[in-house]
């Protein structure tokens, strides 16, 4: 059963279940997309045995306070992004710079630019689809969010997750860049879906992995700038090209802010 999750307005922005999602659900409504306008989301809590199901039972999400994602250029935020946290503090000495740099190697400071569109024969809605069986087998507490929607990217915003407010607590900003990695018309970059969200984390399925180091070193890249917990406080070594390694052919993509 799903039930309305009332905001301020006269259209709830979220309607969460009450009940554990099934994979098999989620797949059907998310086929039925185009047609009914409500976009499916796996629900993922912080702590499930917390009995609050943070942050949609908890009601943590602040719709009323994102911008929209059309007021933003993805490539900008992560060039801004990537600047700020490359950027050498005033008090680090020489070890410390050459540290910071070590973990950005081989771009170092320089943003090295967004990765190109390249074709992919996988059904980006396919690939999704899968994922979301794999993560409701790994996940069985989550629950399905019903969000009126044009895509997950803008699901996102339309619900205000709070995931990366430590970084940015305008969680558009973070949407354009999740739209710009589906880009569901034309050429495509990573053929991303947005399958699942938790209280500080985003689950991404991707038809257009990097097929090699190059490409993957600069996935990595736009991962940093976007999320750059995923390399300071990712499996050691905590590099770039060690998360590189990881990616490279991988079809999903999990972010965790801390």
């Amino acid at each position: 059963m799903v039930t309305s999750n009332e905001g301020d307005g006269d259209v709830p922005p979220l309607w969460p279940s009450d009940e554990p999602a099934t994979a098999e659900l989620w797949t059907r409504i998310h086929a039925e997309h185009g047609r009914c306008g409500l976009l499916p989301l796996l629900l993922d809590s912080l702590d499930p045995n917390d009995g609050g199901f943070r942050p949609w039972g908890s009601r943590e999400v602040f719709p009323e306070h994102m911008t929209s994602p059309a007021r933003h250029d993805s490539a900008s935020l992560l060039a801004r992004w990537w600047a700020t946290y490359t950027a050498v503090d005033e008090d680090d000495d020489m070890l410390d710079t050459d540290r910071r740099f070590a973990v950005t190697a081989p771009f170092g400071h320089t943003w090295p630019g967004l990765t190109p569109h390249r074709a992919t024969t996988t059904s980006p809605d396919q690939l999704a689809a899968e994922f979301a069986q794999e993560f409701c087998a790994d996940h069985p507490q989550v629950r399905l969010g019903l969000v009126a929607a044009a895509s997950g990217a803008e699901a996102l915003t339309a619900v205000g997750c709070a995931d990366p407010c430590h970084y940015d607590h305008d969680t558009a900003k973070f949407s354009t860049v999740v739209c710009d990695w589906e880009h569901r018309s034309g050429p495509v970059r990573f053929g991303a879906r947005v399958v699942a969200v938790g209280f500080s984390t985003l689950h991404l399925s991707v038809a257009a992995p990097p097929a090699d180091e190059r490409e993957a070193l600069l996935v990595s890249a736009e991962h940093f700038a976007f999320c750059p917990d995923n390399i300071w406080q990712g499996s050691s070594p905590y590099t770039l090209a060690a998360y590189a390694e990881r990616i490279t052919g991988a079809r999903r993509r999990d972010f965790w802010w801390d």
